[in-house]
């Protein structure tokens, strides 16, 4: 259905086009001019739609400067929240908001990373009422590739290798037609590339790409495995543990491919599974939905993304007789020594 849905709107590929290429044409003559803000900014983005791993990687940025004593912070726009405009997440003891309100993706940044979290759409405003309220060196933006309003010191641009790999494939193809958001050649912005291969092994990269990327700093980045864990008490435990149980798994992120293929490369059951939409908003009513598939499948247990964890924790009175745990994994370099030195640099 939705690929029929881009077939019917391709025609309007040729305005996206022709719009992203005058607006980026704007900044780069400083038509349009960058803000600069009072603290060191890192930019975080990709050039689709979804699912290339953006938040693990804020995640790993984020630690690596707070384990160098770093004031950091992240600023996000809060993507699939039911708030508009500026709202301060989190003080980086306690969250401010529910998750609800913040968005999923910066409350598991600021959850896991334990630092002050806030989201806008505008970046600069955003970005300059946030450091008014929180005393902060660095500043991390979580999906800020085309947000050029802002002036940063680190522009990263995250790709997924799988994405990569289809070469001449619609999905390669400009929006709405296919999932880039700006053409290739936009490449030339980043300070650094991180191809992201998640649980695969490195692929060559395409010739029809490999000439963007000539004269950039490119890393790659990878995904390990830290365990499963119990979403009500955080308690971790072993993939073995897992093995050969019928589990209801259960997500709502934008590539579920990754996560579905690294739970039966670990030889646990995905036949019973309910996948919902990207920053899917769970209610009572996906809830009960969840119960009833629980039952009816007779499952062992519920097993989940980190991401939807947080949404889902906040249900642990319906689900006290389920038990729901997640998988957590996190994000690291195949030269972290090379990208960290490459980073610090930047601040």
């Amino acid at each position: 259905m939705i690929k029929f849905l881009r077939i019917i709107l391709s025609p309007l590929t040729i305005l996206y086009r022709f719009i992203v290429n005058v607006r980026n044409n704007f900044f780069d003559k400083s038509i349009f001019k960058q803000v600069f803000v009072n603290a060191k900014v890192i930019s975080v983005g990709n050039l689709t739609v979804g699912g290339s791993g953006k938040t693990p990687l804020v995640i790993n940025i984020t630690k690596q400067l707070k384990s160098n004593s770093k004031k950091v912070g992240v600023l996000s726009r809060g993507y699939g929240r039911n708030t508009k405009g500026y709202q301060l997440v989190s003080d980086g003891d306690k969250f401010l908001i529910d998750v609800n309100d913040a968005g999923d993706e910066i409350y598991l940044v600021s959850g896991e990373c334990k630092v002050p979290a806030a989201v806008a759409e505008k970046r600069v405003m955003g970005a300059e009422k946030f450091l008014t309220e929180v005393d902060l060196e660095v500043l991390v933006l979580d999906d800020a590739f085309q947000h050029r309003w802002i002036g940063r010191d680190f522009d990263i641009l995250m790709i997924d290798q799988r994405f990569l790999s289809r070469v001449n494939s619609i999905d390669q193809k400009l929006l709405p037609l296919g999932s880039l958001r700006e053409p290739f050649d936009s490449i030339i912005r980043a300070d650094a590339i991180v191809i992201n291969r998640k649980f695969s092994e490195k692929i060559t990269i395409p010739i029809k790409i490999k000439k963007y990327l000539l004269d950039k700093d490119v890393f790659y980045s990878y995904y390990k495995i830290i365990g499963i864990f119990d979403v009500k008490n955080n308690k971790g435990y072993d993939t073995l543990e897992f093995e050969g149980q019928h589990s209801l798994v259960v997500c709502g992120i934008a590539r579920p491919f990754s996560f579905l293929r690294t739970l039966t490369d670990n030889n646990i059951n995905i036949i019973n599974k309910l996948i919902f939409t990207d920053h899917k908003e769970y209610t009572i009513k996906e809830i009960e939905n969840i119960r009833k598939k629980f039952y009816d499948t007779n499952s062992h247990s519920v097993l989940t993304t980190q991401k939807d964890a947080v949404k889902l924790m906040q249900f642990s009175k319906e689900l006290d007789d389920i038990d729901i745990y997640y998988l957590k994994i996190d994000l690291e370099f195949e030269e972290p020594i090379k990208f960290y030195e490459l980073l610090h640099t930047k601040i």
